[in-house]
């Protein structure tokens, strides 16, 4: 999987970093307002361009040193700073800079990374020349407007222009990089911990009782079927209103890194505890990250000692081999748990992780060790399975055939036509789809597209990604 950089906005509360992000994403991801202080935690969002590739991050603004999340936001700020490849300073243009715009800059410039600074609500009368901007000792300096557009499009060029001088498109380890890097996500004390000593064979990372332990990415690299495998465990991530103030807020962006780092997820649920919304937001994360999907049920020990979280539900069992279409074929039981027990944990993901059918589920126990080699053969699998690549040939019968079967249904006055695919990456598979119209394609299409793909190919535990492209303007939907 490809690591994308990040680029960071960063700036004082009101400044409009919120807007800006929502401008540049085209998305309602940030939350706007006029009340400062609006931003508590990292926001980041994919952002493909005709010219660079990136993660767009915005982050909370200084505020005053009385307010109780002042010292947790300046760690998310200098964390943030860390992270990104390129930092976007926003300024508010019609306000004179003052000390705290000069220390944001001065953390930005010692980072020896490119530093860009956006003179927001350039579009008010108020707005104060460069020239009074110039204090702030950053060279690269252009004026935007969140609100209407206005020199969003040169900001991106900057932050391209930046990405690629300095060759930061891919990361680059300092180490042998590995075949394959697998994280360990998921909530506080679900024995991610306990999971990464044991596939590292090792005490490496401090295994505790007490939520939230993991603070930042332990890594360790293993051979496996002659493979060089690396896991990375990662902090527990809880729902932004029940995090604690400090080190826990902006370790949430680690977190991230992890998940974008990474080419297959483990996402951890406890056997023990009912899942939640969060898990499955977790879950939709890791899909847009493009990461291949393993769900993992740790603490089974402790449920054949009768500890439980659920009762069952009526839906239908999963967990045996299915076919090409995605669905989960391996369970990796617990011969300790009852079959009855088992069928009811796998019906209870069945139904939580309904959008994720090709996920497969993997019944673990850390402390008895059970299962655990599991997720590394189906890790290597899905690796397999996210390097492959196929004919144009091929997708373009399976195409026809999709269409033949069920075409695309008229929007608009407009009839979309689909006439060829091509895929154009891997890890994860990206297919683009060529036509007419394609910008009237209803997502149920695209969706039924999705489900014949992968019923023709075995894309097993991986994402696939589409691209609508119309032949004729070249402007591409996704």
């Amino acid at each position: 999987m490809k690591t994308l950089p990040v680029v960071a906005l960063i700036g004082q509360t009101n400044a409009g970093k919120s807007a800006l992000f929502n401008r540049l994403t085209r998305s309602r991801t940030a939350i706007v307002a006029f009340d400062e202080g609006t931003t508590r935690d990292p926001v980041m969002r994919e952002l493909l361009t005709p010219t660079a590739d990136f993660w767009l991050c915005d982050t909370a603004g200084l505020k005053s040193p009385d307010d109780e999340f002042e010292a947790s936001i300046q760690d998310q700020i200098a964390d943030a700073i860390d992270l990104a490849s390129v930092l976007v300073m926003v300024v508010d243009s019609t306000k004179y800079p003052n000390h705290d715009d000069k220390k944001i800059a001065r953390m930005a410039l010692k980072s020896a990374k490119p530093v860009i600074l956006a003179l927001n609500k350039n579009d008010l009368r108020a707005a104060l020349p460069e020239s009074e901007f110039l204090q702030l000792g950053i060279k690269n300096i252009i004026s935007v407007s969140a609100n209407h557009g206005r020199g969003t499009k040169e900001l991106v060029q900057h932050v391209a222009n930046d990405l690629k001088s300095a060759n930061l498109a891919i990361k680059k380890s300092k180490t042998i990089s590995p075949d394959l890097k697998i994280a360990l996500i998921g909530r506080p004390n679900v024995g991610k911990s306990s999971l990464f000593n044991t596939l590292a064979n090792k005490q490496q990372a401090l295994a505790s009782s007490k939520a939230g332990t993991t603070r930042d990415i332990n890594r360790v690299q293993i051979r496996y079927e002659g493979q060089s495998l690396e896991i990375l465990d990662t902090a527990g991530v809880r729902k932004s209103g029940k995090q604690e103030v400090g080190v826990e807020k902006f370790s949430v962006a680690r977190t991230l890194e992890a998940i974008l780092e990474a080419d297959v997820c483990c996402l951890l649920v406890d056997a023990t505890e009912p899942r939640s919304s969060f898990d499955q937001s977790l879950a939709g994360q890791i899909i847009e990250a493009g990461c291949g999907l393993i769900i993992v049920v740790s603490k089974c020990d402790l449920v054949s000692k009768g500890f439980i979280g659920r009762s069952p539900r009526n839906v239908p069992e999963v967990g045996k081999p299915r076919g090409k279409n995605g669905s989960p074929v391996a369970t990796g039981g617990d011969d300790s748990v009852s079959e009855e027990t088992t069928q009811q944990i796998l019906s209870d993901l069945s139904y939580d992780f309904k959008f994720a059918p090709y996920a497969p589920v993997v019944l673990t126990s850390s402390e008895s060790g059970k299962n655990v080699t599991k997720i590394l053969e189906l890790a290597l699998a899905i690796k397999s399975k996210r390097d492959q690549t196929h004919k144009t040939a091929e997708l373009n019968k399976i195409l026809l055939d999709a269409v033949n079967a069920h075409p695309p249904a008229a929007t608009k006055g407009a009839l979309p036509k689909l006439r060829y695919a091509v895929q154009t990456d891997n890890s994860p598979p990206w297919f683009v789809i060529y036509g007419a119209h394609l910008d009237h394609l209803h997502f149920s299409y695209k969706r039924y597209l999705e489900n014949v793909w992968r019923q023709h190919l075995d894309f097993w535990g991986t994402p696939i990604k589409f691209s609508f492209r119309n032949s004729s303007s070249g402007r591409t939907k996704k």
